[in-house]
C-alpha cells in the first residue's frame, strides 16, 4: 500500500462526508506527528500498533565489495519499527 492508497482507505473509513483532501490532511498530520515525535523524543509508541524509535549504528570497519579494500563506515542513525504483540498476532 502506498500513500495514495492509504489516503483512499482513510477516506473510505471516514465515510461519504469526508473529502479526499480531508483524508490527505489527516494522513499527513499523523505522519508529520510521528516524524516530529521521533526527532524530539527519539521514540513514538502507539499502543496496539507498535513503536518507532531512532536506532544508532556505531562506526565500524567494512569492505568495499568492488575492490575488497577495507574502509571505515561512519556512525549513523536510522528509524526502526517494532510491531506490538497485538499487531503480530493479527497477521
Amino acid at each position: 500500500m502506498n500513500k495514495a492508497e492509504l489516503i483512499d482507505a482513510v477516506q473510505t473509513a471516514l465515510g461519504k462526508e469526508a473529502t479526499k483532501r480531508a483524508a490527505e490532511d489527516a494522513v499527513t498530520a499523523v505522519l508529520d506527528s510521528i516524524v516530529s515525535g521521533i526527532k524530539g523524543d527519539s521514540k513514538v509508541q502507539i499502543i496496539g500498533f507498535g513503536t518507532f524509535e531512532v536506532k544508532h549504528r556505531a562506526a565500524r570497519m567494512g569492505r568495499n565489495p568492488k575492490t575488497g579494500e577495507a574502509m571505515q563506515i561512519a556512525a549513523s542513525k536510522s528509524v526502526g519499527f517494532k510491531a506490538s504483540a497485538a499487531l503480530k498476532n493479527s497477521l
